[in-house]
């Protein structure tokens, strides 16, 4: 502080031929010291938004039941039953099924739309109905699915019916224990400059 105090003793001592530069010098000098003791604002941290699912195929795990289900999907014909307490519908037109494992007052616990092979019938016609409650559907691109959900807990090599796959794997635990709990996307691999696709998707009550 002695720099201050002399500034000070040499405004005061000084004759009326420099009191407007002393002043000027005096000035500059407290703005210097001024800027130097600011400190900047801190930075809020950003979070990352969390998106979870509901439904799949119009349907939620662990709330809506098999009687449910069959109505929604009349248009396919009458269900399969499949060993396991899982029963299954057929879109002919766009090769997938749409599988439900349900338990003993059936009420489902795991949705699973897929690709099957192969059908001999060939359909025109819109998109079909079996796709996530966010618009995600089995034959969309890889890249969708981390555009809607963002990016997975955990990504792994997989393989169905001997091709090579990607498993993309999404815990919603975090948004409550009244919702699905688990959501796995099975995706192709880029390959010649071809994205990676969308070949299964999975949405479940409990943790698998």
């Amino acid at each position: 502080m002695r720099f201050w105090a002399s500034a000070s003793a040499l405004t005061r001592r000084c004759s009326g031929r420099f009191p407007k530069r002393a002043l000027f010098f005096l000035f500059l000098a407290s703005t210097f010291a001024s800027a130097q003791t600011t400190q900047k604002p801190a930075t809020k941290k950003t979070t990352a938004r969390r998106v979870n699912e509901l439904t799949l195929a119009g349907l939620r795990p662990g709330k809506d039941n098999l009687a449910r289900a069959a109505e929604l999907n009349k248009r396919f014909g009458n269900r399969k039953e499949l060993p396991g307490g899982q029963t299954a519908w057929f879109d002919a037109c766009r090769d997938s099924s749409l599988t439900v494992d349900s338990d003993k007052e059936k009420r489902i616990q795991v949705i699973r739309v897929g690709f099957y092979c192969c059908s001999t019938v060939d359909c025109e016609g819109p998109p079909g109905p079996w796709k996530t409650g966010r618009g995600l559907r089995v034959g969309d691109a890889a890249a969708k699915v981390a555009q809607l959900y963002g990016e997975p807990d955990s990504r792994s090599p997989s393989t169905k019916d001997g091709q090579p796959l990607e498993l993309w794997y999404y815990a919603f635990d975090w948004a409550g224990p009244d919702v699905p709990q688990v959501m796995e996307v099975l995706c192709t691999k880029e390959k010649d400059g071809q994205p990676g696709r969308v070949v299964e998707i999975t949405l479940a009550a409990p943790s698998l």
